[in-house]
């Protein structure tokens, strides 16, 4: 069978419609796994693909210079291997009616087929990080790096800051598509038509759950976290997705050449193994209430587009070669300055 039809190819032609489908298949690379399927049936690793594929779709849309960049790869005859998208999330009790936390994403990713892969202390910026990988095509599919901001680590007035702008935060995700996720991970599995219903409000997960921050409170937070600064317009959006490439070195050297804004040190764990660099994020317009309640507008740091290059190692116990699928919170805490730098 072809992928024409597939599953995958209409869950994604539903939320966002043939054309942008079509495209951003011309952009992804889709593992051959989902050139088969079952009819009347969608299993968890197709309804994680495509989730993966309506996000890295939705970031292009906010990141020019990302998608400027995988449009030229594809001009060229490629297509991008999406290797992880990261989103920004709040461990913090006073958090409206979205879990706090990690949680409102692991009720996601656990049922989709993800698990745990990594545990990463990001102690200078104040976070957890953690990465998920899928269980059926690990190397294939594009895993989650979720991080945890802990306000408890900063200021009694940045924590007051906090409540004040999350405790608007709403819950995307509806009873009903709860008792599907729940469905999904006891069975595996989802008929077609529930799975049609439950993508979009997965989907609507990865946005700002909570109201129009104060422009005040905005600028309070980032005297001591640019990180919050960034979830306080942003919320929960994909902070980055990216292109699993053979060379990051000779990627960050081509797109320097074109005048790109890249980080200036390429970030390398400490096995060696894994080396990341990215574009600075591009710049975003974004609304605040001012002291007043009226609305105003400030350009901050929006979302942006990262490089991964990742060798194999050898395991002993099965005697084979694995791509190394970790992270290192070294390079992470690197990655993250790239939201940073247009503040």
């Amino acid at each position: 069978m072809s992928a024409q039809g597939s599953n995958l190819n209409n869950l994604v032609e539903h939320v966002i419609g043939v054309d942008a489908a079509a495209r951003v298949g011309q952009l992804m690379k889709v593992p051959p796994v989902f050139s088969i399927w079952e009819c009347g049936w969608v299993s968890r690793k197709e309804i994680a693909q495509a989730l993966n594929m309506l996000l890295f779709a939705d970031l292009l849309q906010r990141v020019p210079s990302g998608r400027q960049y995988t449009e030229e790869v594809a001009a060229q005859g490629g297509k991008v291997m999406h290797d992880h998208g990261a989103l920004r999330t709040v461990r913090w009790a006073d958090h409206g009616a979205l879990p706090p936390g990690e949680y409102a994403f692991t009720r996601i990713l656990e049922p989709l087929g993800y698990r745990l892969n990594g545990l990463f202390p990001l102690d200078r910026i104040g976070m957890t990080g953690r990465s998920y990988a899928h269980q059926d095509c690990p190397d294939q599919i594009a895993q989650f790096f979720v991080s945890e901001l802990h306000p408890e680590k900063f200021s009694t007035q940045f924590q007051a800051t906090v409540t004040r702008v999350l405790s608007t935060s709403q819950d995307p995700l509806t009873p009903q598509a709860q008792a599907m996720l729940h469905e999904l991970a006891r069975d595996g599995r989802l008929p077609f038509a529930a799975a049609l219903e439950l993508l979009p409000q997965l989907q609507a997960c990865f946005g700002r759950q909570h109201a129009i921050p104060a422009l005040q409170d905005y600028d309070m937070l980032l005297t001591e976290s640019a990180e919050m600064a960034w979830i306080a317009t942003e919320g929960n959006a994909f902070n980055h997705v990216t292109d699993r490439v053979d060379d990051v070195e000779r990627v960050a050297r081509q797109q320097s050449a074109l005048g790109r804004p890249m980080k200036k040190a390429i970030e390398v764990s400490k096995n060696g193994r894994i080396k990341q660099t990215a574009f600075v994020a591009d710049p975003v317009l974004r609304q605040f209430r001012g002291d007043h309640g009226e609305l105003v507008e400030r350009t901050v740091p929006g979302s942006f587009y990262e490089f991964i290059s990742r060798q194999q190692y050898f395991d002993a116990e099965p005697k084979i070669n694995r791509l190394d699928l970790g992270f290192d919170a070294g390079n992470a805490q690197g990655i993250f300055k790239m939201t940073a730098a247009a503040s």
